[in-house]
């Protein structure tokens, strides 16, 4: 039986695509950016620095720095989401089924700290996660495995233990690059159609309320 769940944060814990694309065209009007959406939709489950390496014009990456611009960008999206957050369908259900198997829990995040700790906290779910792993603890994010053999390695099993749950290529290829024992896509942030095009994943869900067979998903 597999020991740990690894989850994702954006698109995962939360179908929260809609809401970052709204503090992106806040803030790239901020700075006059208008051909930002066709990169954005490249960039997602990598982390801040890319992001911002791939949508920001350079002279402004050197005026205000890489940190003080995802801060920025951080900071209007957690103040557009928090009044409409809300856990994916099935997710709490799926961590209380997986507690009392005793299955571990963590987050494997390339999204910033500030923003784990407030998904958790708003989502009322932080008690499930033994570990928190952002992409501001790591020195590469998503697609390279690096956040999710950290987050193995917090809860002391090995990734082949662990049930990986993505919605992003940068992840799923995180995930696989990292040895995870198994992984479950979510149709949340790309359509199904286009993850089932892309077979990286060994099972795709709508949400977490499809998975009703935990035996078959925790067996090795």
């Amino acid at each position: 039986m597999k020991k740990a769940a690894l989850f994702d944060m954006d698109g995962t814990l939360v179908d929260n695509t809609a809401a970052h694309i709204r503090a992106f065209e806040i803030f790239c009007a901020r700075y006059g950016v208008t051909d930002w959406k066709e990169r954005l939709s490249q960039g997602f489950g990598m982390g801040n620095d890319d992001i911002m390496r791939m949508i920001m014009p350079e002279e402004v990456i050197r005026t205000k720095g890489l940190a003080a611009l995802a801060e920025e960008k951080e900071a209007i999206y957690r103040e557009i989401y928090a009044p409409e957050i809300h856990p994916v369908a099935g997710l709490r259900e799926l961590l209380e089924k997986l507690h009392a198997r005793g299955v571990r829990c963590a987050v494997g995040s390339s999204g910033c700290r500030k923003n784990v700790d407030f998904v958790l906290e708003k989502c009322a779910i932080g008690a499930w996660f033994e570990a928190r792993i952002s992409g501001d603890a790591v020195t590469r994010c998503k697609p390279d495995p690096e956040i999710y053999l950290t987050a193995a390695a917090a809860l002391g099993v090995k990734p082949s233990e662990c049930v990986v749950f993505e919605d992003a290529r940068a992840g799923i290829e995180a995930a696989r690059r990292a040895g995870a024992g198994r992984i479950v896509a979510l149709a949340t942030t790309l359509p199904r159609e286009e993850l089932e095009r892309e077979p990286k994943a060994d099972w795709l869900v709508d949400t977490f309320a499809d998975l009703q067979d935990l035996d078959a998903l925790l067996a090795d």
